[in-house]
């Protein structure tokens, strides 16, 4: 019954800009760092570490120590069944809202500690939405959607065939998406500075909403 609730393209479209919402956030307004971007943040350790900057690399362990937490407690969540049964994952999507929510009151000089926040919330969205449709996708980073989306798309100019074209603009459409979570997100910041991270607040909490209402709806068809 998990990919019921999950597998919703209303859902993944509100994930997929409240992802880039997120990544927006840290950067522009949390000191400039990537809280998604685990790639660059492994590198950047590894930098630090090598020039001797023990707090610089600490910074950057940190956030993926925080990424990594947040897929195993998402892990922890879909492993137990307890009495909310379904309801675990849109109550998980509550819990990253409020952890957002919570984010914009933490002072410019407590930059780390929200950066680890929006890291283990996106580990934690990273771990519970894994798919779409049968397809694999991701709603807080780009690069295994590019991949996807490039892969099918090439796929389609050899062979001409529908299914892949409309593939490709699935993953194409969730980066979309997530680009312009990225630009919404830099307008709010301009214009309510730490409260910025609300909007993806809200737009998670719409999620978990549309979750619990599919929860009880009968599953359709999932086909691409």
């Amino acid at each position: 019954m998990r990919s019921r609730i999950a597998d919703s393209v209303p859902c993944t479209v509100l994930l997929a800009l409240s992802g880039g919402c997120m990544d927006a956030y840290s950067y522009l307004f949390r000191d400039h760092v990537f809280a998604n971007a685990q790639t660059g943040n492994i590198l950047l350790f590894a930098v630090n570490l090598a020039d001797g900057n023990l707090p610089g690399a600490l910074k950057y362990f940190s956030l993926t120590l925080s990424f990594v937490l947040g897929i195993m407690l998402a892990d922890l969540i879909s492993r137990k069944k307890s009495a909310l049964g379904n309801r675990l994952l849109p109550v998980s999507v509550l819990f990253e809202a409020l952890m957002l929510f919570l984010t914009a009151f933490l002072p410019g000089s407590l930059n780390a500690a929200a950066n680890m926040t929006i890291s283990f919330v996106c580990g934690i969205q990273l771990e519970n939405f894994r798919e779409l449709r049968g397809h694999g996708i991701a709603t807080t980073m780009c690069i295994g959607n590019l991949r996807n989306g490039t892969y099918y798309l090439d796929q389609y100019i050899r062979t001409h065939s529908r299914p892949y074209l409309r593939r490709s603009a699935l993953y194409f459409g969730i980066i979309f998406l997530f680009a312009a979570g990225a630009v919404i997100e830099s307008k709010l910041i301009r214009l309510v500075g730490t409260y910025a991270i609300w909007f993806s607040s809200i737009l998670l909490i719409a999620g978990a909403l549309l979750m619990f209402r599919e929860d009880r709806a009968p599953a359709g068809d999932a086909s691409v």
